[in-house]
């Protein structure tokens, strides 16, 4: 399995040539670190309003995404 890449922008992890949450084509396979945002109870539920770490990450939609990207 290829190692997925991170989105400079908004730091999503994908496997694709361009970024599924953002539609950024600056993709980075260098990288630290990975947080996974579960979705919430509802499907349009935002992830900062129960969520912590999205809050403080400010990410307000579920997937993977990179800490740090270089």
């Amino acid at each position: 399995m290829a190692k997925p890449k991170a989105c400079r922008e908004c730091h999503y992890l994908t496997t694709e040539n361009m970024c599924p949450n953002c539609n950024s084509t600056n993709l980075s396979t260098s990288y630290t670190g990975i947080v996974v945002i579960l979705p919430g109870r509802t499907p349009n539920e935002d992830p900062r309003n129960t969520s912590y770490v999205a809050d403080r990450l400010n990410i307000s939609k579920p997937g993977k995404y990179a800490l740090k990207v270089r």
